[in-house]
């Protein structure tokens, strides 16, 4: 009986040490904190196009000549051309490239250059200015192409890859982590104008031609497209920023829909809250968004939604500064209904409102 004990006993012992075993690889690479970017970065450098743009520009260098009599006359201003490069990305099969708009305006003629080097000339199907977001096609078909991945999921430190041609150097990958979300440029660059003020901050190598770029998760989804660094050089110096996928995913669905970009209005002026705001409305901790002013007669303005109201949440949603809070209602469309949870005088209240067309765009 001992025997058999004993055997039964060794057996389990044996199993035992099996899954220690195959389990030791999966813990370590968690510990270590290692990521394999090997497919991400495979599946992106083929979705990702190196953009070629011909500018034309109205020259003030005149050119003169003389008759046959000796009277001088001088011609029209010649036409200067001159070559801008950036990146795009594939986003269907059919070839439709995402980009950024000042890769591509004012260009007199646009050719993409694929991974596996084919040369095809693009056209610009819609631009938004507002977003520095442009989209081009081009006619071919069978195309790799990248999914998007849900930007408002990306977490702090989290590993990516941004994949672009940087001083013409094709199909070039660099890694990093995401610094911070959310970021206002206007912090960093005051001349920087834009209608989103939320960007995606990360430490990934990006310099000049990155403009247009992918930037991917550890899954090779798009969270991401590169937009600008923060350089005194015009080169890359510790960070760089990335227009949020969710934004990029509604604007080219309105490019493609409507041939435009239609933006949703809440009807309020919004600052950061600060502690001294925080303190004079006695909330327990600084958190939300402060309405400085409701716009008479808006969606806000409708359902009693006040000045000095705090924006806690959007549909579920935390936001804690403007810039989160622009980015949110970026990705609705006019016509959509929110729920908005408001502070007000020690109380939370629950809001139902109809976002209204912005009459600025």
């Amino acid at each position: 009986m001992k025997i058999k004990n004993f055997k039964s006993f060794y057996r389990f012992l044996f199993v035992i040490i099996l899954l220690l075993v195959f389990q030791i690889p999966k813990n370590l690479k968690a510990e270590s904190g290692l990521v394999n970017l090997v497919d991400a970065a495979k599946k992106t450098v083929n979705s990702v196009v190196h953009i070629k743009t011909i500018m034309l520009q109205k020259s003030n260098v005149y050119s003169y000549f003389y008759d046959s009599y000796g009277n001088i006359y001088r011609r029209g201003e010649e036409p200067k051309y001159y070559v801008a490069t950036g990146s795009g990305v594939i986003l269907t099969k059919d070839g439709y490239i995402v980009t950024n708009n000042h890769v591509v305006a004012g260009a007199y003629e646009i050719y993409v250059t694929l991974n596996d080097k084919r040369n095809l000339k693009a056209k610009i199907i819609g631009r938004d200015p507002a977003t520095d977001l442009a989209l081009i096609k081009i006619d071919t078909d069978n195309l790799p192409f990248l999914e998007f991945g849900d930007s408002d999921n990306a977490q702090i430190g989290e590993w990516v890859l941004a994949v672009g041609n940087p001083f013409n150097l094709t199909s070039t990958v660099t890694a990093g982590i995401i610094s911070a979300k959310a970021r206002n440029l206007h912090l960093v660059s005051p001349q920087h104008s834009s209608a989103i003020d939320s960007y995606i901050q990360t430490d990934a190598a990006v310099n000049s031609g990155n403009s247009g770029g992918a930037l991917v998760n550890a899954r090779g989804e798009l969270i991401g497209i590169n937009a600008a660094i923060a350089s005194n050089t015009g080169s890359y110096t510790g960070y760089s920023f990335a227009i949020p996928s969710n934004i990029v995913k509604k604007v080219v669905s309105d490019i493609i829909q409507y041939g435009k970009v239609k933006r949703a209005y809440m009807g309020v002026q919004i600052n950061d809250l600060n502690e001294d705001v925080a303190n004079y409305l006695n909330m327990p901790k600084i958190e939300g968004v402060f309405i400085a002013k409701v716009v008479y007669g808006g969606s806000a303005w409708k359902v009693g939604i006040k000045s000095q109201d705090v924006i806690l949440q959007i549909d579920n949603q935390r936001v804690n500064s403007r810039s989160e809070l622009v980015e949110r209602l970026t990705q609705y469309q006019p016509g959509a209904t929110i729920m908005v949870k408001i502070w007000r005088k020690g109380r939370q209240y629950d809001f139902s409102l109809v976002l209204e067309s912005d009459n600025q765009e």
